[in-house]
């Protein structure tokens, strides 16, 4: 059918024209969806704002040849402000969105849809570190999408953990016997914190000091970007300036 509904979240805008966006948005049914949103760029826009990044809005398009038409958007969970008013939440979550769009660009995967909309809402109540929120995302999407990190037995011969050496190439803890070169040995506290955020344990993840969050971050990002093949740009760009 040419007219249709779904829901999804912004990833990313980028202009077209003088007063139109091109709209990227990871949806619940139809998984990756870039749109052209008319007018939006005007000041008498109706649905403007609902169509900006980190947003979750109702839309209904039209399809086209090329790129499908928004001609509705109705406001589902406005994550965008309080995400965008504060550096680290915006840094966050610019990390996640492009993990997002990397990960779906494919079929639809509606659990990476439900995954991200509760990363964003959790991330707008401001509630949790940022990075936390960030780093327990990455996890668990690289989980979904089929490269689950194992810390508890050794990932190369099953040798019962607890372990503390980490090779990336493998998928998380090492024994002493298989440990790699050059594989970083982490405290035990960042071990259970890299537990805590694979499965949502938010009350162990706050609970964590800020070394065992640095050598955790490290791990999330190094994962994700060594599954994913190349670099995540919002996350050196973000790496590059707090040099």
């Amino acid at each position: 059918m040419p007219l249709y509904r779904d829901e999804g979240v912004v990833l990313r805008t980028r202009k077209l024209g003088e007063a139109d966006r091109i709209v990227t948005l990871l949806t619940r049914q139809r998984g990756l969806l870039r749109a052209v949103a008319k007018g939006v760029r005007r000041t008498s826009s109706k649905f403007g704002a609902r169509l900006e990044p980190f947003m979750v809005a109702d839309v209904q398009c039209f399809e086209g040849r090329t790129l499908d038409t928004i001609t509705q958007a109705v406001t589902l969970g406005a994550y965008g402000p309080p995400i965008s008013v504060d550096y680290d939440r915006y840094r966050a979550a610019s990390v996640m969105v492009e993990t997002a769009e990397r990960l779906s660009d494919g079929a639809p995967a509606e659990n990476q849809y439900t995954l991200l909309v509760g990363a964003l809402r959790t991330l707008a109540a401001g509630k949790i570190v940022p990075d936390l929120v960030r780093d327990g995302y990455l996890l668990r999407a690289m989980s979904l999408a089929g490269w689950t990190p194992g810390f508890d037995d050794c990932v190369r011969c099953g040798a019962p953990g607890p372990h503390t050496l980490v090779t990336v190439q493998l998928g998380g803890v090492v024994c002493e016997e298989c440990r790699v070169p050059g594989a970083p040995r982490l405290d035990p506290a960042s071990i259970d914190l890299l537990r805590a955020l694979l499965v949502g344990d938010w009350d162990r993840a706050v609970a964590s000091d800020e070394r065992a969050r640095g050598q955790a971050a490290g791990i999330a990002s190094a994962f994700t970007q060594w599954h994913l093949e190349r670099g995540l740009r919002s996350l050196n760009a973000h790496a590059n300036r707090s040099r």
